[in-house]
Parts: C-alpha cells; structure tokens; sequence
C-alpha cells in the first residue's frame, strides 16, 4: 500500500516548459497503449501517438496545466477545467519510468486542495486504461458513471461518431465522477 506523498507540488505551467510538457504527455499515453496493445496498436489519434498535439495544446489552452514536481524534478502534469461547483480532469500523467510510486495519487490530492469548491469532479478515459481504470476507482474515489460507445456517444465530444469509424477507441471510454463531501 503506498502512502500519502507530502513531496509533491503542482507548479503552474510556464509557456518554456510547453512543448516538453506535450511531449512528456505523449511518452506517458503512448506508454500505457504500446503496455496494453504491444506494437500491434492502432488507437493513435497522430501518427505515432495515442494523444495527439493538437489535442493536448486544446486541454492546455482551454483549462489550467500544471507541472507535477517531485525534489524539483518535473515528473508528469495534469490540465484542469474548473467551471464553479464542476471540476474536469482534462489530462493526468506521470513519466512511466516513476509509475506506481504514489505520485499520481498524491498529484490528485494535491488537486483537491487546491480546489475545494469542486462538488463534482469528471473525466473520461479509454476502456483499455485498465491502469487509469484501477487508479481512478480504487485509488482516488471515483466511479464510473457512463459508457460511451457505438450505441451510446458522447454527447460533449462532437467527434464521438468519428473515433469508432477510424478506429481509436473503438471498445468506448468510461466516465467518471467523483462527489465530494
């Protein structure tokens, strides 16, 4: 069981630090696809990628990007969408070379610190994330509220229809929600 971290601070992303934040970002999700998939993968969004630029400059661009640093060493980053009581986890990552460390927990905790007017926390993530599935349910509190698929999109993603045509997640993504005391 691992503790609680004390070690670890959320800095807020500095415009220097953005491309080697995209790209940290990329290494992690395309660590947890090629970890599931082997080789044979083919739920990238870009060329070589399961998160593309594009993507993540959105989320970046459109919501609160931090840093997670352990000892001052930058080891993952996260992006948040804070609307009032509602709170949208965007993206969550930590170098795989540091996974299962409780990094990623504490990060988490750090975040519901530092937002503790959110009632409501949400995010979505592949079906095949059996890590983020594991992380998000058992570890931090969440539940699975939702089932996007074929048979039921996603009505915030007007693309939704598109990634089961090309072929990116075509198993569907979980929703998940965490209510807050």
């Amino acid at each position: 069981m691992v503790l609680e971290r004390q070690d670890i601070r959320l800095v807020p992303l500095g415009e220097d630090d953005r491309n080697q934040f995209i790209l940290d970002n990329q290494e992690a999700f395309d660590y947890g696809a090629l970890e599931e998939f082997g080789r044979r993968d083919d739920h990238f969004e870009e060329d070589g990628h399961i998160i593309s630029r594009e993507t993540i400059e959105t989320a970046i661009d459109e919501g609160d990007a931090y840093r997670i640093v352990l000892d001052g060493e930058k080891v993952g980053g996260l992006v948040l969408k804070i609307e009032g009581e509602k709170g949208e986890l965007e993206l969550l990552f930590v170098s795989p070379r540091i996974h299962s460390k409780g990094i990623g927990y504490a990060a988490w905790c750090a975040v519901e610190k530092l937002h503790p007017e959110v009632k409501v926390w949400g995010l979505v993530t592949p079906y095949f994330e059996t890590r983020n599935i594991h992380f998000y349910v058992n570890r931090c509190g969440f539940h699975i509220v939702e089932f996007f698929n074929s048979r039921h999109p996603d009505p915030n993603d007007p693309d939704a229809a598109d990634h089961e045509e090309d072929g990116q997640f075509p198993g569907g993504m979980f929703r998940f929600e965490k209510r807050m005391p």
